[in-house]
């Protein structure tokens, strides 16, 4: 393989005029020197590893751009802690603005109007560095790997920046690095607080807005701050242009939209994340990096990434379902490049390419399942279910129309709220029935007899990495629902149609 330069060196030759701000240009792999027989069987990584999409951009053009059905290149997708990311790239810009003096800048004296509770000379000392690095020293628990019970109780709160701010101290600040949804949660704060607006609507108007990323959603605390740690949800395509800019070192076109020390910092990541599972891991400025790989990430539960892979000019995307090893992701990358310039063409590789393309494009019927003579007696009831974990409220199906449907009620986690209503197609041929997008989601469901009196139901949120696996125990009046809860613990349930 030809020696490969970095991304500023190769933008000296002119890929800088190559900005993807209206639309991405695109390319072969073998234009821009990769491999379309090695992204083929990179396809079939992301099919193993439950990805919804895959995208690779080389030299500012796109060489892989995958959609795994039922997801669609339309559909913004949840970029869970990814977030995180975008959250620190709007502090960056904040300070290059003038808005923020200093990273340096101790974080209680933006709270001054609160009374802080646990208060002591290391909470005093937290910086807006430190929440950028997870360094806070803040007491919380959400383990990478483990279950996220502070992040869970921040949720249940009507203020979530005062339970932050009121926890206390397990270290001094800077001393341990310690995955913090929090500190996330007080600097979205903290944007708010410099800039006037909202961290989405500050990202609209000084980060999507340069780069031409028009549609995005972003959760929101109950004080209508937004949520800093999770909860934007992206297109692929504009995931890889957030890459993009820093691949670019924070240039966009004419603008210089992050400073060079930002970009330096990110690129040369050192605070130790102390995984036992992955050593090598460090971290910096709300990004994950893998210095011995030299690639630095974006990174969100279930394999939502922006991966940025500056010696050989590329940013990857990732969207799934579930975990991916980022190891193996960015060395399979790197494989598929053998030059630094145009490969000649391959038309074999390119035809295995397309085939893979068009086969997790296009949804396979998984078993349609035995005919059952209940479905006509179940169809039209509702059942109703007591409070529960797994948050049904009523289900009543529709299966013997000739499009099959159905009506579910969710109880709202907080009981005050009303409930929540969906309506949905039913594929009961062994392929997934997309229903209209209802609360910025699109859920995708089938089903299947198991036996005569057990129907198996799947229902996704599409770009969401969340499925319902749920199975169905008719017997007279009485269902049986039994699945997974959030804590990934099967619960049954018992309805009652009332005849």
């Amino acid at each position: 393989m030809t020696s490969i330069c970095c991304a500023a060196a190769y933008a000296q030759g002119g890929a800088e005029s190559v900005w993807p701000t209206t639309q991405w240009q695109t390319a072969t792999p073998e234009q821009q020197g990769m491999d379309s027989a090695a992204l083929a069987n990179l396809l079939d990584f992301g099919k193993t590893n439950s990805l919804d999409s895959l995208l690779i951009v080389r030299h500012g053009r796109i060489v892989l751009d995958a959609y795994y059905a039922p997801y669609a290149a339309d559909i913004p997708h949840r970029i869970n802690s990814a977030t995180k990311a975008v959250t620190g790239t709007l502090a960056a810009i904040a300070q290059k603005d003038g808005l923020l003096d200093s990273f340096d800048h101790p974080v209680l004296d933006f709270f001054g109007d609160h009374n802080i509770a646990n208060l002591d000379d290391r909470k005093k000392a937290i910086t807006i560095q430190n929440l950028l690095d997870m360094t806070s020293g803040i007491d919380w628990r959400e383990p990478l790997g483990g279950r996220p019970d502070s992040m869970i109780e921040m949720g249940r709160q009507a203020d979530w920046v005062k339970f932050v701010l009121d926890r206390p101290m397990a270290h001094a600040p800077g001393e341990v690095f310690n995955y913090d949804s929090g500190s996330t949660q007080l600097l979205s704060a903290i944007i708010t607080r410099l800039t006037g607006m909202s961290a989405q609507d500050y990202a609209k108007a000084r980060l999507f807005g340069p780069l031409g990323i028009a549609v995005s959603n972003w959760w929101q605390d109950p004080q209508g701050i937004s949520t800093g740690g999770y909860g934007l949800a992206l297109l692929p395509r504009d995931m890889a242009k957030i890459g993009y800019l820093y691949l670019r070192d924070g240039q966009w076109e004419d603008k210089t939209l992050l400073s060079p020390a930002w970009i330096g910092k990110v690129n040369h990541a050192t605070v130790n994340m102390n995984l036992s599972f992955a050593p090598d891991l460090r971290y910096s400025n709300l990004f994950w990096a893998l210095p011995d790989k030299q690639v630095f990430m974006a990174v969100g539960y279930h394999c939502q990434v922006i991966m940025v892979l500056p010696r050989l000019d590329i940013v990857a995307v990732t969207t799934a379902r579930n975990f991916c090893p980022f190891g193996t992701l960015a060395d399979t990358i790197s494989g598929a490049v053998k030059s630094e310039t145009a490969l000649p063409p391959d038309p074999a590789g390119a035809t295995l390419l397309a085939n893979k393309l068009a086969e997790i494009t296009t949804e396979q019927a998984t078993e349609v399942g035995v005919t059952s003579e209940l479905a006509s007696a179940v169809s039209g009831r509702t059942y109703k279910f007591p409070a529960n974990a797994l948050g049904v409220k009523s289900l009543s199906l529709s299966l013997t129309d000739p499009n099959p449907r159905y009506d579910l009620e969710m109880y709202a986690r907080d009981p005050t709220r009303q409930s929540f209503r969906f309506s949905g197609p039913i594929g009961l041929d062994g392929l997934y029935r997309k229903s209209e997008p209802a609360a910025f989601r699109t859920f995708a469901t089938k089903g299947k007899w198991l036996n005569g009196s057990t129907l198996e139901i799947e229902r996704q949120a599409v770009g969401m990495d969340e499925l319902q696996k749920w199975t169905l125990s008719f017997d007279g009046d009485r269902l049986r629902l039994t699945g997974k809860n959030r804590d990934g613990r099967d619960v049954s349930i018992d309805g009652d149609s009332g005849g």
